[in-house]
């Protein structure tokens, strides 16, 4: 949470968070939030260092690159989303929950949420509570009462990432990226490469968009260097 990593950075302490702020303008307020605390007590700050927010900013930045101009799609899942999971199970009276993300392509979504209630709780007014939190009430949400959260319960995930556009004049240039992981996993994976890039950078916050990419590697430069040119 954003207010836990402003409290080890006044104490001088690198922190990575993988916070999922929905909304790139929460995101920003947060940066220069922690930026200014980072560079008073002269450390270093890394945020949205999973692999969504994270490493997927990486692979958008790479295909504006090749294509500066065009339409690029993010679309996730079907898998378990850490984050929209995280909001539901915030409402109170929750006992357990899981938001499932099914893709229906060009970026849009479909959430399917499963709650399991505490004895007296109201189903309708949680229902309610969902589809108006931030994280929900831009998609299109379903919701169902289960008696068991935990037979549900599959932490892998997936991401699909494609990009028609131009390139120098050319049309129809067009590129994709898949990837299919355990999300818990991958996300500490990236925290930890976050936490080995913090230590090379000048006081301040930053985003993985912000880090050389070899700085968020194991091993010595040169040899990087060979290896993956």
């Amino acid at each position: 949470m954003p207010n836990v990593a402003s409290k080890f950075l006044f104490k001088g302490i690198n922190t990575v968070d993988a916070y999922d702020i929905h909304g790139s303008e929460g995101a920003l307020r947060l940066k220069k939030q922690l930026n200014e605390i980072a560079k008073e007590n002269n450390c270093v700050a890394i945020v949205s260092a999973g692999w969504a927010p994270g490493t997927d900013s990486l692979v958008r930045a790479i295909m504006q690159i090749i294509a500066p101009r065009g339409i690029t799609w993010t679309n996730f899942g079907p898998g378990m989303s850490l984050g929209h999971t995280m909001a539901v199970k915030r409402i109170e009276k929750m006992r357990d929950a899981v938001s499932i993300t099914c893709p229906k392509g060009m970026g849009m979504h479909v959430r399917l949420v499963y709650v399991e209630l505490e004895e007296g709780c109201d189903f309708t007014d949680v229902a309610k509570k969902i589809t108006e939190d931030p994280y929900f009430c831009h998609d299109e949400v379903y919701i169902n009462q289960v008696n068991s959260v935990k037979d549900l319960i599959d932490m892998g995930h997936c991401v699909k990432i494609e990009k028609k556009g131009t390139s120098a004049g050319a049309y129809n240039q067009r590129m994709g990226y898949h990837m299919s992981v355990n999300n818990p996993a991958a996300t500490a994976q990236v925290m930890v490469a976050a936490a080995r890039a913090s230590i090379k950078q000048k006081p301040g916050c930053y985003t993985l968009l912000e880090i050389p990419l070899i700085d968020l590697l194991f091993g010595e430069k040169e040899d990087l260097i060979c290896k993956l040119l």
